[in-house]
């Protein structure tokens, strides 16, 4: 039962969206990229991402949406922890890397750039704009998504940098989205 009263009424009723309208429609939603990293050793990988956000300064916590069918998916139930590394505008080929755009897969996406082991396994970008490291929280699993709540045990920032924004299908600097 709803604690919402209408969003129950809602849920019986289809409402339907052509989903190509709807994913045209969050490409006018700027948003910062991210490669969130799991896992350890062989056993790591991760995806690249604009679904971040914050959700509490206390404790300090994070969201961040996964597609339940990525490869990261099951590693990440198996470690629990995540990394956020918030990338800066000159990283754009982590991005890539991590998209699986050039055929990379698990541990072959961190070929490239230069990485760092935290505390809590997982690996950072050295030179990332910020890195957030985190404990898996809580997954809520809702349709073809998990939301993944991380308790941030740690951050890391580098000044002076641009961050790489992610605009209408391209990846953006601040400087030249106007």
């Amino acid at each position: 039962m709803s604690i919402f009263p209408s969003v129950a009424r809602l849920a019986h009723h289809e409402l339907t969206v052509d989903a190509d309208l709807f994913k045209d429609s969050m490409r006018h939603l700027a948003a910062a990229v991210s490669v969130i990293t799991v896992g350890r050793g062989a056993d790591r990988t991760g995806f690249t991402a604009t679904s971040v956000s914050s959700l509490a300064i206390d404790p300090p916590s994070v969201i961040v949406s996964i597609n339940r069918a990525s490869s990261s998916w099951p590693v990440l139930q198996r470690h629990g922890s995540f990394c956020v590394n918030m990338l800066a505008h000159d990283q754009r080929h982590v991005a890539d890397s991590f998209s699986g755009r050039n055929g990379q897969k698990g541990a072959e996406r961190y070929q490239g750039a230069d990485w760092r082991e935290l505390s809590t396994g997982t690996m950072a970008l050295v030179n990332a704009l910020a890195v957030l490291d985190c404990e898996l929280d809580d997954a809520i699993e809702r349709h073809s998504h998990g939301i993944l709540i991380g308790r941030v045990r740690a951050v890391t920032l580098r000044h002076n940098a641009e961050p790489l924004i992610y605009w209408h299908g391209a990846y953006r600097q601040i400087s030249t989205l106007g």
